[in-house]
């Protein structure tokens, strides 16, 4: 039998329509790529064409003086270490925490499950403040300590809430009772089913708490003294103040420190965000369907 195609012809005005999103999102796409664009090629001019206001599009005057001077300071790679360790027990410890929190609150048969997600609730809207928690902090004896950057700030309300909604929708109570009349208990459930059946939320939840994390300086800032547990993030800021310094100094000087230290910044930008954009795209896919909880429902 001969198959036969069918085409919709599209009128002229679903063209224009088509030809208008496609302007639009162009645009868009210009608006968002040229910052960063700038910011790779600033970060390989000379500091002089940075300064100068010389670089728009290419690296002009190709220069490596930013980067240089970015990891000549061996706090850098100290700061490095220190927030890949923030940033890998600080993911592990907080999606541990979440899918603990989440899944229990949501199990029809769990009691009180809609009055402690009240409660988680009632956070988001109203917090401590700073000195209380900075207080609780300090009783607790995190301060200057690696746990201060890892436990006060260890679960966030909305990825608890992301996370239960997943798992309402993606695991049904009938397989929780199937897996019961098989004699399966709830850490064996948990262990060989449920964990098995959420890597979306598992690579959504692992993106979101690591980049938080990796990006954190504040909480190091008020919590930490000690230089060598400074992440990167304070580490850079640390490198700036020094560089902005230009008292006691002959103009020179002073002039070869302003530039490099305007280098400077597309540099560090660009050293700080290379993590996570390297790993992004592994985890891409599995965000994108992370992103989807919910909005389909069959």
């Amino acid at each position: 039998m001969q198959s036969s195609s069918y085409r919709i012809k599209e009128s002229a005005g679903d063209r224009l329509f088509m030809a208008g999103n496609y302007l639009f999102l162009s645009v868009i796409l210009l608006v968002v790529m040229y910052p960063l664009i700038y910011i790779l090629s600033a970060s390989f001019s000379s500091p002089g064409a940075v300064s100068s206001g010389r670089v728009f599009l290419w690296p002009v005057e190709l220069s490596f003086d930013g980067y240089i001077a970015v990891f000549k300071n061996s706090q850098v790679l100290v700061g490095y270490g220190n927030s890949l360790f923030y940033t890998i027990a600080g993911t592990f410890i907080s999606v541990t925490l979440t899918i603990m929190v989440a899944y229990p609150l949501s199990r029809k048969g769990f009691f009180g499950s809609k009055g402690i997600s009240l409660f988680i609730i009632f956070t988001m809207l109203f917090a401590g403040g700073l000195i209380p928690t900075y207080l609780v902090v300090k009783e607790l004896g995190l301060i200057d300590t690696r746990w201060a950057l890892l436990i006060p700030n260890a679960v966030w309300v909305w990825q608890v809430l992301i996370a239960r909604t997943f798992f309402q929708t993606s695991i049904p109570e009938e397989l929780v009772e199937a897996s019961q009349i098989d004699g399966c208990n709830d850490f064996r459930f948990i262990s060989s089913i449920v964990i098995p059946l959420s890597k979306p939320i598992i690579a959504v939840l692992s993106l979101m708490y690591a980049v938080g994390q990796w990006n954190a300086y504040f909480d190091a800032l008020i919590y930490l003294k000690s230089q060598e547990l400074y992440p990167l993030q304070l580490i850079l800021r640390s490198i700036l103040v020094l560089n902005s310094a230009t008292a006691n100094i002959d103009p020179a000087e002073m002039v070869r420190r302003t530039q490099l230290a305007e280098l400077m910044k597309y540099s560090l930008i660009v050293v700080a965000s290379l993590p996570v954009l390297i790993i992004y795209p592994f985890v891409q896919r599995y965000f994108v369907q992370g992103m989807l909880i919910g909005s389909v429902k069959g």
